[in-house]
């Protein structure tokens, strides 16, 4: 198999394991395990092993403070999002997450100085008449967000492009560090995220050690870990735009999975507005192409 086929296949498996991530953390739900110390614990595995292969990150990571930011904004990310797909419906979280050309157009101008380009505010457009569309149901007045889920997915993914402008704006930083803030986000911030939902009664406790939803940690946690360094390798190997349109297969995997299994609908209006949504950023990938 040659080097582009390898990591064609390897992004392809990353975008997999995040695709069908809702199933084991809904079947963790279902063992007494919150999302939020789901995520804690996997990202908590996760650094361990960062730290006992790459103990020079944390070094990094000291020197630069910068990556606090990175931190904060990769653990939001991960908190809005296996939260949102534990507890609605998959296709309409997936879908409200991936509204990554408009968050970008918008993030891009101040943090980075790329000032929007008509193409750029077209695929904005796009975007929102898409999410308009999704979050339109005939019983709702305005097309506003309707539920926790909801909520979550637009905050998760708003957070998704952050966390890859971030990651822009900080490539000068050893990369193992930009790593070790990614999986520090996601134990801290879900960590937090869970001891403040306790106290407001929306979080369930953190339950005894059982070795039903221990081991499923572990399994997720390695899953995670490969799916990690498949997306490190592929995008080492192909193009940006090679790259993100890959990753877009996440998208049908979610899709895909949650509605074969019951945990997600295909409406007219989903379809209608998905199928913009993917449009605005299958036009951003291909833009990736053009010349500076």
């Amino acid at each position: 198999m040659s080097k582009t086929a390898l990591a064609a296949a390897a992004l392809t498996l990353n975008a997999f394991v995040w695709g069908v991530s809702w199933w084991p953390f809904r079947a963790l739900q279902d063992l007494g395990l919150h999302p939020l110390w789901t995520t804690a614990l996997i990202y908590a595995f996760a650094l361990l092993c960062l730290g006992l292969v790459q103990p020079r990150a944390w070094r990094g990571f000291l020197r630069h403070p910068e990556l606090w930011w990175l931190l904060l904004a990769a653990g939001l990310t991960n908190v809005g999002f296996n939260w949102a797909v534990t507890v609605g419906d998959v296709v309409r979280v997936v879908l409200l997450f991936y509204l990554m050309p408009a968050w970008v157009v918008l993030l891009a101008w101040p943090l980075l100085g790329e000032k929007p380009t008509t193409g750029s505010l077209l695929r904005l457009l796009l975007a929102l008449a898409g999410v308009v569309i999704v979050l339109k149901t005939p019983a709702s007045p305005w097309p506003v967000p309707e539920s926790l889920a909801d909520w979550l997915a637009l905050m998760g993914g708003f957070c998704f492009a952050l966390t890859n402008i971030l990651l822009r704006r900080l490539n000068q930083t050893p990369g193992e560090s930009r790593m070790l803030a990614m999986f520090a986000g996601g134990a801290v911030l879900a960590s937090a995220a869970a001891v403040l939902g306790l106290g407001l009664d929306v979080v369930t406790p953190l339950p005894t050690p059982d070795l039903a939803w221990v081991a499923w940690v572990l399994l997720i946690s390695l899953a995670f870990l490969a799916g990690n360094f498949a997306l490190q390798y592929g995008a080492a190997h192909l193009s940006a735009s090679a790259t993100s349109l890959i990753m877009l297969s996440e998208v049908v995997f979610a899709s895909g999975s949650s509605v074969l299994l019951g945990a997600g609908t295909l409406s007219t209006r989903t379809l209608i507005g998905g199928a913009l949504i993917l449009l605005a950023s299958l036009l951003s990938v291909l833009s990736f192409r053009q010349p500076a």
